[in-house]
């Protein structure tokens, strides 16, 4: 087992340790593909927390083709190479290396951006995808060349080829998307053709290191399994690394929820890969870096990075002070029109406090929102008194039903709790406050169920899921499909089959329900936070003089 601080060779590039950060959909460059300043400062960020290695979101190599979402980075023209110049140059001022991540969306290409739409075959999932004749498949090879002699040029320390999650190599790669009954398909062997000659490619225009991420196996009933994804490992020739996700197209694949194991992919590498092996998957903690460097030799944390960007440093320290991702799924996998956010990290979009104040302030509530404000307080300069009614800090997180969402959620109480003690807040529970400070009680209070025999929902609040369950215990419970709208893939595919266990009833549509409410932006996690840190904002706004 190798140390998360011990440095690592990919190829001839030295990593100064073992923590990745995780190639994640941002939605944050330019609508040409280029970089820009914010997009550059949200990597950064994460170079400065201590991440030996950046990789890059998955990056097109096609325009006319190959775009897979709104806002992805692109790599196809040299005259984007200042601009590239730019990202890698800040990243390497902090000492992390970064690899920039190439992809072909194949069938996965949004039809209003592309031209046109390419696959290996036609298959059931786009019809509108049609299947790549030789030509095709020439043209995006050679597109994968032009694109890595851009990175090489821009300072990029390596290139690592898109080979997961059911875009265009992937597609080559599994059985389920690949159809052909040409030179490119109808053996396995055949199935690795495309991928090796990209790969192949890629290496006669760089002298940089190249890897490959696969799916070790694929969430579909028809999928592949980890045997198969070990078989696609142990083949590929001519590689310096191979990073390893998981799915296609069904959830959880690599981003599961809280319904899932911590390190899920781990748990299903089947012997030794026999190659300089990155492991993906649910990896949000000190205990799950550990497990995974068991068996790899670099770990890959994605949204552990976004919860907080200083989550390498902290591992590398052994601080017990990482913000926890806790796997809800919310704001990272909200990605169809937005940029990247996460529901536990408000800083995406406000700045970080700085120490610029001085006195004292009550702040009376313990929930999320005092908690959060509590701390932007505290790293303000003031000093904190936090008061609760209640016996313990968390709010209606202390509620929750649902087992293992409890479990997660409940780590980020944990992680306010060390984190206010660190900044000296004094917090006293069980006291009810009515003097003079700022109130966090919640902006929003979402109505009880009904004590009824039989209950009807119908709204996306992610309350309701829980009480779901904790009345199914004693009630007949009956849930609208649209509740489950506000759920990403993987915890909605979850949470239907526990619900169903718990005896909660799903239902399309009903002529009555007992609460029917639907919110477009409702009141959660991310949103108290938010509204904390505005409380004490608006606070010292009011008596600025008071604190300077």
């Amino acid at each position: 087992m190798v140390s998360a601080a011990e440095p690592g060779y990919i190829g001839s590039v030295r990593i100064p340790n073992r923590l990745v950060m995780s190639p994640m959909i941002s939605n944050m460059a330019d609508p040409d593909g280029n970089t820009n300043e914010n997009h550059i400062s949200y990597l950064e960020e994460r170079a400065k927390g201590g991440a030996g290695l950046i990789i890059t979101e998955y990056t097109y190599v096609d325009r006319r083709s190959g775009i897979g979402s709104r806002n992805q980075m692109g790599m196809y023209d040299e005259r984007q190479i200042p601009k590239f110049s730019r990202l890698t140059e800040r990243i390497h001022a902090h000492g992390s290396r970064v690899f920039v991540q190439l992809v072909h969306a194949g069938a996965k290409a949004i039809g209003s951006i592309n031209e046109y739409k390419i696959a290996p075959s036609k298959t059931s999932f786009d019809p509108a995808a049609r299947e790549m004749d030789l030509s095709d498949i020439e043209d995006v090879i050679y597109a994968y060349r032009r694109a890595a002699k851009i990175a090489e040029r821009s300072g990029f320390d390596g290139i690592e080829i898109h080979g997961a999650h059911g875009y265009l190599v992937d597609e080559f790669i599994s059985p389920w998307w690949n159809r052909r009954t040409d030179r490119y398909g109808g053996s396995f062997e055949n199935r690795m053709r495309f991928p090796q000659e990209v790969i192949e490619a890629v290496r006669s225009e760089v002298d940089l290191p190249v890897g490959i991420r696969i799916s070790l196996y694929e969430d579909e009933n028809d999928g592949y399994g980890p045997d198969y994804g070990m078989k696609v490992v142990e083949s590929l020739k001519n590689i310096d690394y191979v990073h390893v996700s998981a799915g296609n197209n069904e959830p959880p694949g690599s981003s599961a929820s809280f319904y899932s194991p911590h390190a899920h992919i781990f748990q299903k590498i089947r012997g030794k890969a026999g190659k300089t092996l990155i492991i993906a998957g649910s990896i949000t903690s000190g205990e799950d870096v550990d497990r995974v460097l068991s068996v790899a030799d670099f770990a890959a944390i994605g949204r552990g990075m976004l919860a907080d960007p200083y989550f390498s440093i902290k591992i590398l320290t052994r601080n017990d002070g990482i913000r926890p991702c806790i796997r809800c799924n919310q704001g990272c996998r909200n990605l169809a029109y937005g940029e990247v956010r996460c529901t536990v990290n408000p800083y995406f979009v406000v700045p970080e406090p700085r120490k610029m104040y001085s006195g004292e302030i009550v702040i009376a509530g313990a929930g999320i929102k005092g908690l959060e404000a509590s701390l932007y307080a505290s790293k303000s300069g003031l000093k904190v008194i936090l008061y609760e009614k209640e016996d313990r800090i968390g709010g209606q997180l202390n509620d929750i039903f649902d087992a293992s969402k409890a479990q997660e959620f409940r780590r980020l109480i944990d992680y306010y709790g060390k984190a206010l003690a660190k900044y000296g807040v004094d917090i006293r529970v069980g006291e009810r406050y009515s003097g003079d400070g700022i109130y966090c009680l919640p902006d929003m209070v979402y109505p009880d169920l009904p004590d009824r025999n039989e209950i009807w929902i119908d709204s996306n609040v992610y309350m309701y899921h829980d009480l779901a369950l904790k009345y199914a215990s004693e009630h007949r419970v009956y849930l609208s499909s649209y509740s489950l709208s506000s759920l990403d893939r993987a915890r909605k595919k979850a949470y239907i089959e526990i619900a169903k266990k718990y005896g909660v009833t799903i239902v399309d549509s009903s002529d009555h329900y007992d609460i029917s409410i639907h919110e477009k932006n409702q009141y959660d996690i991310y949103r108290a936070m938010l509204s904390g840190i505005e409380a004490v904002r608006r606070y010292l706004a009011a008596s600025e003089n008071e604190f300077l």
